[in-house]
């Protein structure tokens, strides 16, 4: 019999989180600490923090939100009670979590806290990682900065490019005209001259 085949996991990309929420919709808080090696096995706790902005002469501490070990999440009691949702992967290399219904008192900062203890045959390493979500929360969504500058230079673009068409349909109009005016102009001086002297008709063939 052949060797079994090895399912290796997906890879993982680390990615940023967005930073801007939109108030009453959901916001998925991305937190990504990739494995180093897929072969390794890991038990894996993560515990997710919340501090509200500070507020002039005011500072606030952080609080304790969430949090997933031994295979099961942890909603826990707060401000966020009935409102997070776990949005991580399997192999939790994603352990991001999910506002749902999205409040301007969620703005804040969030911090994700991920330790990871590596199971080898005689000793057991470990491993911490920490990250800051800086979130905003807005009335409605905004547009991407790009994709607006990049519309915005379409229709600067179009404007410009009627104008010229505008202009060069004037001047090739003016063009015209003015060599109407002159062939009228020569057609009327030799009518004249032919009636003024008429014997000219014949002096010409």
């Amino acid at each position: 019999m052949g060797r079994g085949l090895h399912l290796s996991r997906p890879v993982c990309v680390d990615v940023p989180s967005e930073t801007d929420a939109v108030l009453g919709k959901s916001m998925k808080l991305t937190c990504i600490y990739c494995m180093k090696r897929d072969e390794i096995k890991a038990k894996t706790r993560v515990n997710w923090y919340f501090k509200p902005n500070e507020e002039k002469g005011n500072s606030s501490n952080k609080t304790h939100i969430y949090k997933y070990e031994i295979n099961r999440s942890v909603e826990l009691d707060g401000p966020f009670k009935g409102r997070l949702a776990w949005n991580g992967s399997q192999d939790l290399q994603d352990v991001s979590i999910q506002i749902i219904n999205v409040t301007y008192n969620d703005s804040g900062i969030y911090e994700c806290n991920v330790s990871r203890e590596f199971e080898f045959d005689f000793f057991k390493p470990s491993a911490f990682l920490v990250k800051k979500i800086q979130l905003k929360v807005k009335a409605k969504a905004t547009g991407n900065a790009a994709a607006l500058y990049s519309e915005i230079m379409m229709y600067v673009l179009l404007v410009c490019l009627t104008f010229w068409l505008l202009v060069e349909m004037v001047y090739c109009y003016r063009k015209i005209s003015q060599s109407d005016e002159q062939s009228t102009c020569a057609y009327s001086v030799i009518v004249g001259l032919r009636a003024i002297n008429p014997d000219s008709n014949h002096n010409t063939t």
